[in-house]
């Protein structure tokens, strides 16, 4: 279920229900086209919530795409960041939780990961003003409980170039 709403700064928000796993998977295969090299996707939201789930369907959905086998998504909780090699970019995937002070983030070079690859971000709040203006933010939020548990709403914003080309269809499967 797909639900357009107003967010801070007259970017349109849009809410995405995704019932389960399975279905954050596929919806992060349905973004994966959208994106292109210089592209960050920030992926927000408390710990369960769904970012890791999100990015491993997105960095398979483009090895598929580019005629590659599916890949073991490991976290990158302990090594920062994952770089995966397509065809035509790196594909980055960082994670910032154990980021303490913004200076440790220079340390990770990640200038030239958002200038010429695509790079998913969790925690994408630690970045603070290093937050590129141009990217799509996926905000995962909880969207159930008891047997509903796994259910989800992810709020997605985009910014910069990314307004153009994010259409409603395109989130809602």
């Amino acid at each position: 279920m797909v639900m357009a709403q107003e967010s801070p700064g007259s970017s349109r928000a849009i809410s995405v229900s995704l019932a389960n796993p399975t279905d954050t998977q596929a919806f992060a295969a349905r973004l994966a086209p959208f994106t292109r090299p210089g592209d960050v996707i920030a992926l927000a939201g408390d710990l369960g919530t769904g970012k890791t789930t999100f990015a491993r369907g997105f960095i398979n959905a483009l090895f598929v795409t580019h005629g590659l086998p599916r890949e073991d998504v490991p976290s990158p909780t302990f090594t920062l960041v994952q770089e995966y090699q397509l065809p035509d970019f790196a594909l980055y995937h960082i994670d910032l939780y154990r980021i303490e002070a913004q200076s440790e983030i220079f340390e990770l070079g990640l200038e030239d990961a958002f200038a010429e690859g695509v790079s998913l971000v969790e925690w994408p709040d630690r970045l603070g003003s290093l937050l590129p203006e141009n990217r799509l933010d996926l905000d995962f939020r909880q969207d159930g409980s008891g047997e509903d548990q796994e259910r989800r709403l992810v709020l997605v914003t985009a910014f910069g170039d990314w307004k153009g080309r994010i259409e409603t269809g395109a989130l809602n499967g």
